[in-house]
């Protein structure tokens, strides 16, 4: 065989058998996750992303991501069956700073709850906080017998039904409507709404399990960094001095007049 003819033998092999294997580890980097100041447990875990390349920036790698995380585990209790998700909004050196994005009820708790003999009566409401925050709230509840009842079966009336979702809707209206994001989120931590419905609607139809299943955010207020701050309990404080506080005048003889500067 006549020399330079076969080209791919000259050039040795195959395209790209010298590539070398790099672990894709060693390009990461480790960030905090810290949920908002309303938990008690603040550290929520650790997240990794592809350290800044270039203008691949790290921060944009993180900011979108959500995290789904129990109630056990954001307040030590025993709320295990309700999930928070909080989504990273801003990173902050090592520290992803999330706000809250949803909750919803876990679906082995969604399932004990449906039986037979029982009518499930569940509604749901648009409503805006006064913060700027459109949330869609979907609230359950299932009737129950009455003390001292013989009958197998509990069932409502399609008349009561309509009523107790009608009051279900109001009432969360009322709670949530007039009050920010974070004092909506300390309502649903308890479920203190979930309460109220309970004893509002045991006149029309004896309940139990009513609960707050689900909670969307469908739309957010422009991005403020100082309200996301706030959140995390690092807003900036007014300045040192009490209110009212103003400028001593500055006591100056008759005829004073500034000296003559040489250059500016």
């Amino acid at each position: 065989m006549a020399v330079g003819k076969n080209k791919r033998l000259s050039k040795g092999g195959k395209k790209g058998s010298k590539k070398k294997i790099i672990d894709p580890f060693t390009r990461k980097e480790w960030y905090d996750v810290k949920a908002p100041s309303m938990f008690n447990v603040r550290n929520v875990g650790k997240t990794l992303v592809t350290r800044t390349i270039g203008t691949k920036i790290a921060s944009d790698g993180l900011k979108g991501r959500v995290f789904e995380v129990s109630q056990a585990d954001l307040q030590n209790d025993e709320g295990a069956f309700r999930k928070f998700s909080l989504v990273v909004e801003d990173v902050r050196g090592k520290n992803c700073l999330t706000n809250f994005h949803g909750m919803t009820l876990t679906r082995d708790k969604y399932c004990s709850m449906v039986k037979k003999w029982q009518t499930l009566i569940d509604a749901n409401v648009d409503l805006k906080t006064s913060d700027g925050y459109l949330l869609r709230i979907f609230c359950i509840g299932f009737t129950k017998k009455r003390q001292n009842q013989i009958k197998k079966t509990s069932y409502a009336q399609t008349q009561q039904v309509r009523r107790i979702r009608g009051r279900m809707i109001d009432i969360i209206t009322k709670e949530c409507q007039s009050n920010t994001l974070k004092e909506v989120v300390n309502k649903l931590l308890p479920d203190s709404i979930a309460h109220d419905i309970e004893k509002a609607c045991h006149s029309i139809y004896p309940l139990h399990d009513v609960h707050i299943r689900k909670v969307k955010v469908l739309r957010k207020p422009k991005f403020d960094i100082g309200r996301l701050m706030e959140l995390h309990g690092e807003g900036t404080g007014k300045a040192e001095g009490g209110e009212g506080e103003e400028g001593a005048a500055v006591e100056r003889p008759e005829g004073y007049e500034p000296p003559i500067q040489d250059s500016v």
